[in-house]
């Protein structure tokens, strides 16, 4: 479906609403800022289904012939060794971990799905595995599938129906968010314009993510150095914490264990973290807390 020009966005998902016109966020005490930190645990497959489509051209070996055995062991690295340094990390700080995994992991890694409620992540849904993205080739009936089947899925690993919703690279089709609101989910996260949660169609609300500080995003597609990284952490949270005085903002993180989970960058990660939470007026939730208190709080 091609856009439609009109005054504002160039779709009906949601309404445009610039920062500066609107009534004040305030959070729990006061806080000037939310802090939601996402870790996403996604497997890898040896081979994609026919036909499925992946945007993620991440890590420094490139795509190589089958069977590409460094690319496969360099993910799993992140279910095996990363996942408990970054979920320790998050312990020690204080931060709820909001656990995005998909229906691969929840599968084939019972440990982990346990552990993770152990440690009591909100776990939400991520789609199939990491290298089956949504995209706008998929047909209604294929998407429909796709997303119930997440969330059936998810629901049988966990015990409970997941809330909210992170596709996989951010895919989505023009009726993504229609199709996941019909399936039972109450939040996305794939929407990375905004600084606030703000509603979207139909009662689904978008809890935005901060794309330029996705460790992805930055370190394996821009290649920028863990010390930038993390100096940008700090640096985005400071104007952030400042503009939160007089707007309540949201700052999601989006971190991939096989990444950061390194020993040579998790020191980085947790300086970084605890320069955030060293300052009073910072309140750390899981995605359903954020959404949650903002349906229920709404700005005025």
């Amino acid at each position: 479906m091609p856009a439609e020009r009109r005054q504002g966005m160039d779709h009906e998902h949601h309404e445009w609403s610039p920062i500066s016109t609107r009534g004040k966020l305030s959070w729990p005490n006061n806080a000037k800022v939310a802090l939601c930190v996402i870790v996403t645990l996604e497997h890898t497959e040896w081979e994609p289904p026919e036909g499925s489509f992946s945007a993620d051209a991440a890590g420094g070996l490139g795509l190589r012939p089958f069977p590409d055995y460094p690319r496969f062991s360099h993910r799993e690295y992140g279910h095996r060794v990363g996942i408990f340094r970054v979920l320790d990390v998050l312990e020690r700080l204080g931060i709820k971990a909001t656990v995005a995994m998909d229906t691969q992991t929840s599968e084939g890694y019972p440990y982990l799905v346990k552990h993770c409620q152990d440690r009591g992540c909100e776990i939400i849904a991520h789609g199939v595995s990491g290298s089956q993205m949504i995209s706008g080739d998929m047909s209604v009936e294929g998407e429909t599938v796709f997303i119930r089947a997440s969330m059936d899925a998810m629901t049988k690993a966990t015990g409970s129906k997941p809330r909210g919703w992170f596709g996989t690279d951010y895919g989505e089709s023009e009726r993504t968010p229609d199709l996941l609101r019909q399936a039972g989910f109450d939040y996305v996260c794939d929407w990375v314009n905004d600084e606030q949660p703000y509603p979207m169609r139909d009662g689904l609300t978008a809890l935005p993510t901060m794309l330029e500080m996705d460790d992805l995003f930055v370190m394996s597609n821009r290649r920028v150095e863990i010390e930038r990284f993390a100096q940008s952490l700090k640096d985005g949270f400071d104007v952030m914490f400042r503009d939160g005085a007089k707007n309540g903002r949201l700052m999601t993180i989006n971190l991939h264990p096989w990444l950061v989970g390194q020993p040579f960058r998790i020191g980085y990660l947790e300086d970084a973290l605890a320069h955030v939470m060293g300052h009073e007026g910072v309140w750390s939730a899981s995605g359903s807390e954020i959404v949650d208190w903002f349906t229920s709080n709404p700005p005025v």
